[in-house]
């Protein structure tokens, strides 16, 4: 099927010399970018680039120092989102801006006046949204509530809202990000159909294969300024890669056969609810051996943080055992656990993962302070530590001045690597990593897939929690989804396929128990 659309279009949006700084860091350099009527855009760049402000720019949340926006050819002010969304203008954030406890209909008129009296029609409302939902494929019923709907379900509802407001240009930010493969190809379908409509879309995201997929031209940013523009047609991901962060980047990595070793990590039965009482893992149960990658896939929220904070003791278990190289750890601290040869890099790299005030040097050290004392002393050794910190910085290639730079002030690439190698270079027996390369740009997901191959090869077994289902098969020997807290079931990742993940990730089996040998 081709979903897209060859021909030339007038554009609809321009931007022209915008440039932004925020202190002594300019956002961006004279950009300019075109948005044609009818078309897929996407926006490209490393983290850092720039396109998200342009994009927040253009939808009024910041404004420019310079530089003008045209919109249908004229020149126009945008100074904050209702300038936007009166010019035909909308945005869907990565993180949605819904009410959970309303209705659909509800969250889609919050903030509009139906009538001149003020009055708000909700009957009226819900026939119209639905007239619009059945146009577009959205399949959204208007009365239903948004606690109650997926993730995929709750992203239409945002797209929705806005061409309730008759938007003609939609940005969206990672869209992708939270859906199923099934919830992406639905999507990619409404896109499609935006676009036959006549409406413009902007997506902002780091996934190439996507941006193949569906989009009709690729804007490129490089430290906050417009490289170039290119038609999909003419290029390719390996192309757009090297166009974006200026060199040949590897999208697939070799992954080296190899024999797993012992059994390291047993999870049996275990079960665990959260603060308010809520199950959120049900009788899970996991074999990991030394040597392996077990890919735990799955849509936010179904069980795999939770799955993690039991592997590390950051909340506690109700039910089962964890035992890790045959020795019972489920009574043990989260610091016996650390000390019993468990390593973590969590989802939130700058508040977890670090220590965003303190240097360089300091976070290479995080929860081994003790090894790099004097000799018998209390006192830290400066020397011991610097000579840890670059080795790091010298291995994973951490970009940064020098080791008193703060963490903190790190790119989320430079900050992952720094993360990354502390984990790794401790050769822990087992590695629980978690949404290693959320947000990430390509060059960066490089540096990390080889990091984790690398402590692979080591013999280390690795627990890899991912949203990213190219990542999944990518590294994975064996790939366990998670669905409703429970295991939903485990592949081989030679024999595995994206349309089996999607149908357990969506819920298509799920066994009360199963265990994994």
């Amino acid at each position: 099927m081709n979903l897209r659309n060859t021909a030339a279009a007038p554009a609809f949006v321009e931007l022209k010399g915008i440039t932004k700084q925020f202190g002594k860091v300019l956002a961006n350099d004279s950009v300019s970018m075109t948005i044609g009527s009818g078309k897929i855009v996407a926006l490209l760049g490393e983290n850092g680039a720039g396109k998200s402000t342009l994009m927040q720019i253009l939808y009024g949340l910041y404004q420019a120092d310079a530089g003008e926006i045209r919109v249908a050819g004229k020149p126009v002010r945008i100074t904050h989102p209702g300038d936007a969304i009166a010019l035909g203008i909308g945005m869907v954030h990565q993180e949605f801006m819904l009410v959970q406890p309303m209705t659909v209909v509800e969250n889609v008129i919050l903030g509009l006046k139906e009538t001149r009296s003020g009055r708000l029609d909700l009957h009226s409302a819900a026939k119209r949204l639905q007239a619009i939902s059945d146009r577009h494929g959205l399949a959204v019923d208007p009365w239903a509530r948004v606690e109650h709907l997926p993730i995929g379900v709750q992203q239409r509802v945002e797209i929705l809202k806005l061409l309730y407001r008759d938007a003609k240009v939609l940005i969206l930010d990672e869209p992708t990000a939270v859906l199923t493969p099934r919830e992406k190809e639905g999507l990619f379908a409404t896109l499609a159909s935006l676009r036959a409509d006549g409406r413009s879309i902007v997506i902002v995201t780091h996934k190439l294969y996507e941006i193949m997929a569906i989009a009709d031209s690729v804007s490129v940013m490089r430290s906050g300024k417009m490289v170039e523009s290119v038609a999909v047609a003419a290029t390719s991901e390996a192309d757009l890669a090297r166009r974006m962060v200026g060199r040949d980047v590897l999208l697939r990595v070799e992954k080296p056969q190899q024999v797993p070793g012992d059994e390291v990590l047993h999870i049996d039965n275990i079960a665990m609810r959260d603060s308010a009482g809520n199950q959120k893992i049900w009788r899970v149960s996991l074999k990991v051996r030394a040597g392996e990658i077990l890919g735990i896939a799955g849509v936010d929220g179904n069980g795999q943080s939770e799955l993690a904070d039991a592997l590390l003791n950051l909340r506690p278990i109700e039910a089962g055992r964890i035992r890790l190289s045959g020795v019972d750890i489920s009574d043990y601290s989260p610091a016996q656990r650390r000390a019993a040869g468990i390593g973590f890099i969590p989802a939130d790299r700058r508040g977890v993962g670090s220590i965003v005030s303190m240097s360089i040097a300091d976070n290479a050290i995080l929860g081994a302070q003790r090894q790099y004392t004097h000799k018998g002393g209390w006192f830290l050794s400066l020397q011991a530590i610097a000579a840890k910190a670059k080795d790091i910085v010298k291995h994973f290639n951490v970009v940064t001045p020098d080791l008193d730079f703060e963490a903190g002030k790190l790119s989320g690439g430079n900050l992952q690597k720094l993360i990354l190698g502390r984990e790794v270079m401790r050769a822990p027996k087992l590695l629980v990593v978690e949404q290693p390369t959320r947000g990430l740009d390509v060059g960066a997901v490089e540096a990390v897939w080889q990091g984790l191959l690398e402590a692979r090869q080591q013999g280390c077994a690795i627990v890899m929690i991912s949203a990213e289902l190219e990542e999944i098969m990518n590294l994975s020997d064996r790939i366990a989804v998670m669905y409703s807290g429970q295991i939903a079931g485990v592949l081989d990742t030679r024999e595995a396929t994206v349309e089996q993940i999607g149908e357990l990730m969506a819920g298509g089996k799920l066994p009360v128990r199963q265990e994994v040998a």
